[in-house]
């Protein structure tokens, strides 16, 4: 299997900017989320599991300190030189933005670390966390700021109670491209309700707003969700891992080469994965991606 004959990936990208391999280490800032806290809403979207990750008002333990694990572990697997902080669980633009600087100068002044990439909601991004995160870039880190957006369609959005609209997304990429930010996408594939032209619809829309990067993967049922309930009673169907293959094909078919994908597929913790069985298996979609991706070069 070789994507990058197909597409460009993260780790394509970083290694030749940064001349060798960039690893993502994962750090844990203790952020919560609007969809939880009653800002926006209770119990988060459908989806979202709320025990996956484990929120206080406290790190759970030191930014250095989980850097230095997280760079420890990756050393066990592969030869790893540097490496990007990846805050990820929860909204990690969601606190006062002292507490910002605070948890984003810690990592990146961890030895190894060239950069962070910050996961977080569109319609948590004010000027000041851009303006923050720009004077990163300014000073040569490898900024990304990821914005879950998950689907274009306003009533797919409501219906996992997302909690916000396209129109809050169509506003911070904007704002976030005018600070120089380089910005990477999250969209689901196989919400409920959604068809594949729906998946390809929402990566139109975000191909015109001049997205850098995209994560692509397929809805997973997970324990102690709505959605969990949904599935249980019949309501919801998870994607067939063939029909996922195909829409993630032609969402990498249709991207500009210029489009750098973080991610084709996901999985989740085996304890947790209730649906699709397929989810388990990375490689095999991947590869099978992969395939379906040469099929469509040769019909072309």
């Amino acid at each position: 299997m070789d994507l990058t004959q197909y597409a460009t990936t993260l780790g394509s990208y970083l290694k030749a900017k940064w001349g060798v391999p960039v690893h993502k280490v994962s750090v844990n800032g203790a952020f919560t989320c609007p969809n939880r806290d009653g800002n926006k809403g209770i119990g988060g979207c459908t989806f979202c599991n709320n025990a996956s990750f484990s929120p206080s008002s406290k790190l759970i333990d030191p930014v250095a300190e989980q850097i230095v694990l997280g760079q420890q572990q990756i050393r066990k697997r592969k030869p790893a030189e540097k490496f990007i902080a990846y805050f990820q669980a929860y909204t990690n633009t969601y606190a006062d933005i002292d507490y910002l600087k605070q948890l984003y100068d810690s990592a990146l002044t961890q030895p190894g670390i060239i950069g962070m990439s910050v996961g977080t909601r569109p319609d948590c991004v004010p000027d000041r966390v851009l303006a923050l995160l720009a004077s990163y870039q300014q000073q040569g880190h490898e900024i990304w700021l990821e914005l879950g957006l998950q689907s274009a369609r306003d009533e797919s959005l409501a219906r996992v109670n997302r909690g916000h609209g396209f129109a809050e997304y169509e506003d911070a990429i904007q704002r976030a491209h005018a600070y120089g930010l380089k910005v990477c996408t999250h969209l689901i594939v196989g919400l409920p309700g959604e068809l594949a032209d729906d998946s390809l619809y929402s990566l139109d829309k975000v191909l015109a707003l001049g997205v850098e990067g995209l994560k692509i993967h397929p809805l997973h049922v997970v324990k102690g969700t709505q959605l969990a309930r949904q599935w249980k009673q019949g309501e919801y169907r998870p994607m067939l891992e063939q029909d996922y293959v195909r829409v993630a094909a032609e969402m990498v078919a249709r991207t500009p080469r210029s489009v750098v994908f973080h991610r084709l597929t996901g999985t989740a913790s085996e304890d947790l994965l209730l649906a699709p069985e397929w989810c388990r298996r990375k490689w095999t979609v991947l590869n099978a991606i992969c395939d379906e991706l040469a099929r469509l070069q040769r019909l072309n």
